[in-house]
Parts: C-alpha cells; structure tokens; sequence
C-alpha cells in the first residue's frame, strides 16, 4: 500500500484496487496480523502510526475516502503520536474501532470484502469495504538467525539478539555490539539512536587506536572558474508527490531553462537519491557547469548533500544555491495547483539570479576545547559523561542535588527481573572514580557562552561559582512524576502512585502485601496531550509483583489503551494470564471515585456494556511524565528549543534524534522525552557518538558566509536574536549601540551559518553578510589600531 501511495510506485500514486484497477473510496486497516497472536508474544512497535500515517496519506490523495482501522489498541506512545492520532480522528475523520481480527470474506457480486465485527456496544455489524490493508508485523528472517547463531550471538525465542541486563546493545560476545529491529521490534528515531549508541560503544573500545587508520577523502583538484561567465545547472525536484503532486514540476524545469545563464535544466523524481546526486556529477562534466542551483526541499538537511556532490565534480562546495520549493511552496499551497507552480518558478528564478553572483569561498580551521559538560547526574547523565570518558575526553558533570541518581534512586525492579539499585550503585561507582570526569554536586548552570567547540560555561557549585571551558554540551535533565490532586490524590492515605507503590513493596509493606483489591488508573495527568510511555508497563510489572507477593488478590488496571510495546507485550500476556484484571474506559467516561462507604471505584466498561463498582484497599494511580523543574530555563540559557509540552527539542525526529539545532549541543533521555531505563542508557550513549565527532577532530573548520554587526547602527531591539535559527546572536552589555546606547548584538563568527536570516529581518539594517576572511581581516586590522603606540 506504501508503494501505492508512493509517486515512484506502480501506479504513479494513484491508489487502485489490485483485482481492477478501480480506485477504492473504502478502506480496512486490519492490525496485529502477525503480532500479538499466539504465534507472535511482542507487539511490533510500528504498525498502529504505520497505519495511521496511510490512512492520512490515503484521505490526502482523495479527500472523499473513507478510512476505518480495526484495532486492539492504538500505541501512538512516542513523541507526538498521540496528536498525529488525534489529527487522524478529528481533521481526516479516520474511524478506530476496536476489535479482534474479524473474519473476512468477499461479496460474490461487487467484490466488496467483507468484514463482520462487533461493535462496542455489542451488536455485530457487516460491513463491505473496497480495500483491505494488513498490518503484518515484523519478525527475524531466517536467515539472520542462521548467521547470528553461526557467529554465536544469543538470541531468544523470537530470534531477536538477547539483550544483557543495563547494556541493551551488547550481545553475549564482548565487542560484538547489536541494534535496530535485530534488538526488538522498533521505530526509526529509535533505530537511527540505537545506531549511533552502538558507534559510541564501539568507540570506547577502540578509543586507543582512533584516527590510526583513518584516511583523509581524496577530492579532485578545485577548478578555477573566476574567469568563466556563469553557467548555470538547474535540478528541479519531484520529492515523490511530496512536491510534484501540488505543483508542475516539469514546467518549473522549463522555465529554468530560459532564464540568464542557465545552461542546463531538468526534473529528477528524487534529486537527492544516489542515482541522481551521481547525474549532477555527469551534467557538470558534460555542459562545463560552474555552479549549481537544485530546487528541493530544505536546505538544513540536504545541502550538505549537494554541496559535497560539486565538490567531488570539481567546483568550490559555495557555487551552490538551493530553492526550497517544498517547505516554502507545496506545503503551504498544496490546494492551488498553479499557484503553487508559479511561485516555484519565482523561487527557482530568485536561486538563479543568486547563483550567477556566487564566488568561491574558503574555511579556516579553529582550535577546539577537547572536552563536555553534562548537564544531570541521572542514569543518562551518568551514562553520557562516563561514555566520553571511556573515548578519552575530559567531563564536567553537574547535577544541582546532592546526590547522583536522579529518577533510577526510585525504581527497585524491572519488568524483567533485574535490580537497577545494584546497576545504580555501580554507576555511581564508576563515574565518581574516574579520572577524567569531574563531578559537581549541588550545582547550578548560571551562564553560557561561546559556539561548538568553544564554550565558556559558568556553574554555581555550592554557593561558589567557576567557570569550566569546553567543546559540547550533553543536557540530560530528566523528568518528574505528575503529582496532581486527581482521585483524592494526597488526600487519601489509601490513593498512591505507581512509585509510591513500587517503593512500599519494595519495603516489604505488609499493608500492601496483604491487600485483597488494588485498582490501578491508566493515563492521569497530562495524558490528554501525549502519552508518558512507561506507564502502561509500570501498571504491569507492579501487577504482576502484587500477584507474586498475594495470589489471590484481586488486581484491576484501568485503562484507555494498553500500550506495552515492543517485548513488553509479553509480560502484559502473563498479566492476563495470571489472573490481572483489565477494563477499557472511554475518554468521555473516565472512572470515577466514591469514598463515602470505604473506596470504590466506579467504571463504564464499553465490551461488557456495564457500569463496574470495584472495591479497593488502595488506587494506584499512573500519572505519566512532566519536563523536569527548570528546563525551560535552561532551554533559554543555552539557547535551544522545547516542544508544546515542555521537552527539549530534537533538531530532527529522524535524521538528527539526539541534536539540537545548536551545533555541538545534544539531549540525551528523558530530558528529550519519557523513556525506559534501557532507553535512558541507549539515548545516552547516542548523544556521546554525536558529541566525540566534534570532540576527536583535532580543529573545527568554519568559513564561508557569516553575519557581522555593524554597533554604530544597532539599537539592541533583540531582532536578530529572535529570528535567528541557530541561536548565535547575543546582546553584549559591554558593546556601545546607535546613539551610545550601552547594548549592542555581538555575533559569534564561527558559530555563524551565514543563513542571512539576521540581516534580512534587522530593522536598522546593522547587519551584513560578509565572507568570513574578509571579517577576519577587519578584525585584525580593528586590533591593531586599537594598539597603544610603542615609543622608539
């Protein structure tokens, strides 16, 4: 079905049904076949937004489709799966309905399948549909289990790599390292961090050897074009139907074509692909292009891509120019075919006009603090500065409590049976006893300043300030359990939370290990806005600590959706099957509390059609996740983004899960949002791989085009600090603005990316763009005059 969606695919995008060719304007998405049966204990993680993102795709290429999703549970459970959920609901009008895999069976006449379900208030309903889609799940090939065991790697049942306690990626064989779906069933952002936890790990193993056999990229000499007239190369983009299915894109390529100084226009279905990015090479050659205009999408991800492309034919990485007519075009006038078109060609004609005026630049390389800050001594931030340590690189870790352990100090056993207080307490160990990490307790990030590589950082450490120097910055602050007043919470003795009850029965409580009826309450708190993650498997691994202690208690779990993902699934299938009781509540009839005769809980359960009274000796409540106090201020200190909820932000949820926009600034657990343990050690361990590709370059090269304030015209309005997007741009108290105002913007030249962003928003026009040589020059020719006369 993806590849029906797919402009690349057998039918151009346009979706029809295989048996004739008709288009479909009703479709099933069938889940959990192949996952969660009895062939299959896990839940393959990715089908539920597979699904929905279909289905949206489905509804945005024929608006008139009607697309309905049979389901057990919906596990929209990672960053901003629960709004893209909702937004399936309420904006495309995608149905939910919950059920087992119905029975299937095609209409002898209209061929029409259908499907006989029952219905949530227990009716049984047919209904004929034109489209059935599978949502098969993932599991091992067999032949990666044949090489796995050929090499000796320990897998389980299921053939996925048999992770060790506390060390997620490492396989029973030291130095042999897994990660990816071969670890469990996953997701991308969670494969791509995987990947680069795994690179870390490797790196702290070869840590003595790096850079021994490394080798530098062989480029063929750079041509000199500055006695050439410009000509001029245009590549115009499909990107699939992500472009060419709201524009003409073969009509922006012939419009190229005339424009001054174009020698070569033409459409590419993906642009950035290898076949394409190896055709610019050939077309360069060919028609002698000194410069390079590709119309795309963003320039943030992809001109690093085409810039590396020209220099491998020969040109200066600079005579390159992007127009971005995905972001800035399609998206925002996908209902108006030829406006969209002909804002594109405008776009492409203002990159031509450009380019014809580009010269070749050149960088310079600057010397680099060869060590980290790690903002939080919690389980990431523990794992992060001893991961960089273990490469070599000099840590600074401050955390503003006494103590080190952050949120793990509260969590005294897994759902697989290991003891985090033992790993804890041998973290502890290894971080504190480590030469090259410096451990500030009590401590407080007051200022930064300075650009990757080069920061200069002032801590408050006990009332005692000092300032540290270094090259990146790991922030893993954390989170807090929600702690409101709902259900009598912290006004009942008898009403806890999932941490309050794994603390009491981690100390023996002979109340709780003698009560007959625990309830439990899924999604309290901020889980209108987005799932916490960990609560669903709490809820079950506390169940089924409850059950060991007091078998014949009764242990009932609340819930809206189970969503214990992944390998998890297995241990909610034990729940159920030693005796946990689950009951499905709608959004719209939440449980309800009645204390006036003991306490009940008073529940709507939609598959029984019935009102439920449960008694309970105690309410166990799983209140989700909050950003931890102060990460809003310190996003604001450093400069960098957090999302709707208050969780640091990702420069990209895919390409870039461990980055800030910020160069040389990385997040890392669940500072970035909700995680497991294991998640907390694996995002670390990402972030420390992301950060030693700084830390192991002996300089950092900058150049190009940057941004330079001119203090006489500035007046300190804070524009350029607002617009920019990499946050570079400070007001200098020390620096005298227009009319000697005391206050100007200071920009820091090598953390500059010469987007031009700054210059074009200025309203007292104080800033240009200015080759970075050139300002370097400026500023040395400034310090020597700035120098006292030296007498004969």
């Amino acid at each position: 079905f993806e590849r029906l969606l797919s402009a690349s695919g057998p039918t151009e995008g346009h979706v029809k049904r295989p048996s004739d060719g008709e288009r479909p304007r009703k479709i099933a998405f069938v889940q959990c076949v192949g996952s969660r049966d009895q062939n299959h204990d896990y839940c393959s993680s990715v089908c539920c937004m597979y699904a929905t993102k279909e289905a949206i795709m489905a509804c945005e290429h024929e608006p008139d489709t009607e697309c309905t999703v049979f389901m057990i549970d919906m596990r929209a459970f990672s960053k901003g799966y629960q709004d893209y959920y909702r937004q399936a609901q309420e904006k495309y009008g995608i149905r939910y309905i919950r059920s087992r895999v119905p029975p299937l069976r095609e209409h002898p006449s209209s061929r029409g399948l259908i499907f006989r379900y029952e219905s949530e208030d227990s009716e049984l309903v047919d209904e004929s549909f034109d489209l059935v889609v599978l949502s098969v799940g993932m599991q091992i090939p067999e032949e990666t289990r044949r090489w796995a065991e050929s090499l000796g790697i320990e897998l389980d049942e299921d053939g996925f790599s048999r992770a060790r306690p506390f060390e997620p990626l490492m396989t029973n064989h030291r130095g042999v390292l897994a990660c990816g779906p071969f670890v469990g069933p996953k997701d991308i952002p969670e494969t791509v961090v995987e990947a680069s936890a795994a690179a870390s790990q490797a790196g702290g193993l070869l840590a003595e050897a790096r850079g021994t056999l490394a080798k530098e990229r062989d480029f063929p000499p750079e041509r000199d074009v500055s006695a050439e007239e410009p000509r001029i190369g245009v590549f115009v983009c499909h990107c699939g139907s992500n472009i060419g299915g709201f524009l003409d894109v073969p009509s922006v390529a012939d419009y190229a074509r005339a424009l001054p100084f174009v020698v070569h226009a033409e459409d590419n279905l993906y642009t950035c692909s290898q076949d394409s990015v190896e055709l610019i090479k050939e077309r360069i050659a060919e028609h002698g292009l000194n410069r390079v205009v590709v119309a795309s999408c963003t320039p943030h991800t992809h001109e690093p891509i085409f810039q590396d492309t020209i220099r491998q034919a020969g040109l200066n990485e600079f005579l390159f120019e992007m127009a971005n007519i995905r972001n800035q075009c399609s998206w925002v006038h996908s209902h108006d075919w030829d406006k969209a078109t002909e804002k594109a060609k405008e776009l492409v004609h203002m990159s031509v006009a450009r380019a014809a005026l580009l010269e070749p630049l050149r960088k310079v390389e600057l010397p680099l603090h060869h060590s980290a800050l790690v903002i939080g001594g919690g389980v990431s931030g523990m794992n992060a500065a001893l991961s960089l340590a273990q490469q070599g690189f000099p840590v600074h870790l401050i955390e503003r409590e006494a103590e080190l352990g952050g949120n793990l100090r509260y969590v005294y056993y897994t759902l697989e049976g290991a003891d985090p207080q033992a790993y804890l307490r041998d973290l502890i160990t290894q971080v504190e006893g480590h030469d090259l990490i410096t451990v500030y307790k009590e401590a407080m990030l007051k200022d930064t300043s300075g650009f990757v590589g080069n920061f200069s950082s002032r801590l408050q450490v006990s009332g005692v300030e000092k300032t540290v120097e270094h090259g990146v910055v790991v922030v893993a602050t954390g989170g807090q359990e929600y702690k409101g007043d709902e259900y009598l919470y912290g006004r009942d003795r008898r009403v806890l939370t999932q941490r309050d009850l794994e603390a009491l029965i981690a100390d023996g409580s002979h109340q709780i290990a003698s009560a007959q009826n625990i309830v439990m309450i899924q999604c309290v708190g901020p889980a209108d806005r987005y799932c916490s993650r960990i609560c669903c498997s709490a809820a079950v691994k506390n169940a089924l600590r409850l059950n060991e202690l007091n078998p014949s208690a009764n242990v009932y779990i609340l819930y809206k959706d189970m969503r214990t993902f992944g390998l998890h699934e297995r241990y909610y299938t034990r729940a159920r099957e030693q005796g946990v009781h689950f009951i499905h509540f709608d959004d719209h009839k939440p449980p309800q509390v009645d204390d006036s005769n003991g306490l009940r809980i008073n529940v709507h359960a939609p598959f029984l059609n019935a009102d439920l009274s449960l008694p309970a000796d105690f309410l166990v409540l799983s209140t989700g996740v909050l950003p931890s106090e102060g990460a809003e201020e310190l996003a604001t200190l450093l400069k960098v983004p957090v999302d709707l909820d208050g969780f640091f932000l990702e420069a990209h949820i895919k390409l870039r899960p461990v980055d800030f926009v910020t160069e040389g600034i990385f997040v890392a657990g669940a500072a970035h949002y909700p995680k497991f343990l294991e998640e907390c050690i694996v995002q670390a361990q990402a972030a420390t791989a992301r950060a030693a590709r700084i830390l192991s370059q002996e300089t950092l090269k900058a150049g190009g085009v940057v941004a330079v304030v001119d203090t006489e015209k500035c007046t300190g309005c804070l524009t350029c600090v607002r617009v920019c997007p990499y946050h570079v741009p400070v007001i200098d108290s020390t620096l005298l603005g227009a009319g000697g105002i005391l206050g100007a913007a200071r920009i820091e030249m090598a953390a500059c990316q010469g987007c031009g962003t700054c210059a074009a928003e200025c309203p007292a026009k104080a800033i240009q763009l200015m080759h970075y040589r050139d300002h370097q020059i400026i500023a040395e020719e400034e310090a020597l005059l700035a120098m006292e006369p030296v007498s004969a």
